[in-house]
């Protein structure tokens, strides 16, 4: 692969300091002793006497024979669970002030007072200062060589709400959070059976980032759900603040336009994945989910296809594939037609076109990126503003500057319809990062189609078509169930057959060698192949 030499060179010093890292870590991550004083002044000295760390004595009551503190981080926790758990020590101790509180007491005076909480012993330094920090309390008993943590974290958190990015007119309202816990029920809600499995990861050295891979057992393939882990385990940064950074590190096809993994904020929209055997991927702290593996068709299905009548869904996928060849082809065939294969058009149409054009001092290549250019800036523009005064900036920016570029002779009428229905045609496609591919590449498809004509743009077309056949996802061909071709898949593709018509579940099994990796990015992947398995021709 290209750049590989610049990987390479990066590597060793990336790979030095975290080496160095995990080696302090390891040195550090000293045995907890009995003292609770000592304790204590290790929590101070590490968390630096910040002023939401909290620290709870009760040596002083009558009722407690043996020191104890209550240590938290006030904004992480729950404060009615707090309010039982401080209240059952002090209740159970002062009924019991001729025993000494050991640590198999504390484990049952905890499990019969909080029965929702997850209590672990804490043994170490490392574990201790990471235990505080994702929202637990620690009890720390003087006389005892290991500290008690009751997960009790809570918190002001965003409740469930509809989606903002992926809205539909009939279906569930709700969406995920930023709370992994809750995304995770809203799953279980949907897929209430045993063989619907999680799998937790802990990514970042720094961040500490639970990330959970979900999937049903039996129906997701096992050596997708390998490769998955295995990916995962590989991941070696400091951070992981959103899912995209997982996508980045795990995605197959590193260097390729098209997004090999889908994103979503919709739990009926993982759910249904999970159900056609992808796998879903849920990251602490945004409520946006990845699920693998993908093909090209997946971006143009919404969750509301499968809410309404079958003939209407297919209606309406259609629409969406043909707005994504607009968006795509639109602007570099009215470059190219214009500029080069006059012919082709009726006399009438192109004796229009050229009065119109007639005033212009620009060339047609010119005037499309000229004008695809300001819109992204009026777009980007519209999205980085409060979202009170968003809107009308993209309204002025759309009919003022528009209208006033053709009045001053910059831009034909012609050539602002061509933009403006190529950018409502890219807003039609469900999915924001396929929506993204097709700018980047329409660009790319101007200026061939521009110094060219037709024949650059199909220069162009060859390449890509040629990319995405070739493209897999986690081993699964991009552009199934054409390449390889699955008549079985083909009755929930551009054509959504009723539901009592989809009998099967669909074929994600590739006809190549599967699982096949870059070599660059996971060298090390001791993932099992399956075997391959030729394209069916039976529904």
């Amino acid at each position: 692969m290209p750049f590989n030499w610049i990987k390479d060179a990066l590597k060793p010093a990336k790979s030095h300091k975290l080496d160095a890292l995990k080696t302090r870590q390891q040195a550090n991550d000293k045995s907890l002793t009995t003292s609770l004083s000592h304790t204590l002044s290790f929590l101070e000295s590490e968390l630096g006497k910040s002023p939401d760390f909290v620290v709870r004595k009760f040596n002083e009551d009558p009722g407690l024979t043996d020191p104890v503190a209550v240590c938290y981080i006030e904004g992480l926790i729950d404060n009615v669970l707090l309010t039982d758990l401080i209240e059952a020590i002090i209740t159970e101790k002062s009924s019991q002030s001729n025993l000494s509180l050991d640590a198999q007491e504390t484990a049952a005076l905890f499990k019969k007072k909080l029965p929702l909480g997850n209590i672990k012993a804490v043994k170490t330094e490392n574990q201790l200062i990471q235990t505080i920090l994702t929202g637990s309390a620690i009890v720390v008993i003087d006389g005892v060589d290991y500290v008690q943590a009751v997960s009790i974290s809570g918190g002001s958190r965003r409740s469930v709400e509809e989606p903002t990015s992926q809205t539909v007119i009939r279906g569930p309202k709700e969406g995920f959070t930023e709370d992994i816990s809750l995304n995770i029920t809203l799953l279980r809600r949907k897929l209430p059976t045993p063989q619907f499995k999680l799998e937790s990861h802990i990514i970042g050295e720094y961040t500490k980032t639970k990330v959970i891979l979900a999937y049903i057992e039996g129906i997701a393939l096992t050596e997708v759900v390998d490769e998955v882990n295995q990916r995962l385990r590989g991941i070696d940064t400091d951070s992981i603040l959103e899912s995209g950074y997982i996508e980045e590190f795990i995605q197959d096809g590193a260097f390729s336009p098209f997004p090999t993994i889908l994103n979503t904020e919709r739990p009926d929209t993982a759910a249904g994945a999970l159900l056609d055997g992808q796998v879903v991927i849920l990251v602490d702290g945004t409520p946006f989910v990845l699920i693998a593996p993908v093909t090209f068709f997946n971006f143009f299905q919404s969750s509301e296809d499968y809410y309404q009548r079958y003939d209407i869904s297919t209606f309406l996928r259609i629409i969406r594939l043909m707005s994504f060849l607009v968006a795509l082809l639109l602007p570099s065939l009215y470059i190219a037609i214009t500029t080069f294969q006059q012919e082709i058009l009726p006399t009438t149409l192109l004796i229009s076109l050229s009065a119109q054009r007639e005033g212009t001092p620009l060339p047609a290549l010119m005037e499309a990126l000229m004008m695809e250019l300001m819109f992204e800036v009026i777009r980007e523009a519209g999205v980085r503003m409060p979202r009170v005064i968003g809107p009308a900036i993209s309204i002025v920016g759309a009919l003022v500057i528009g209208q006033a570029a053709v009045q001053a002779g910059l831009v034909s009428g012609a050539m602002v319809i061509v933009v403006s229905f190529t950018a409502i045609a890219n807003f039609v496609i469900p999915y924001f990062n396929m929506a993204s591919a097709v700018r980047l590449i329409r660009f790319t498809l101007m200026i061939l189609g521009g110094v060219l004509g037709f024949f650059g743009i199909i220069a162009g077309i060859i390449p890509i078509l040629t990319h995405m056949v070739a493209l897999k996802s986690f081993g699964i061909n991009y552009m199934m169930p054409y390449a390889p071709f699955y008549k079985s898949n083909m009755k929930d593709l551009l054509i959504r057959v009723p539901w009592w018509a989809m009998k099967t579940r669909p074929n994600r099994k590739s006809s190549s060698n599967k699982y096949r990796q870059a070599a660059h990015q996971f060298p090390d992947s001791s993932v099992q192949k399956g075997n391959t398995n030729e394209p069916d021709s039976q529904e």
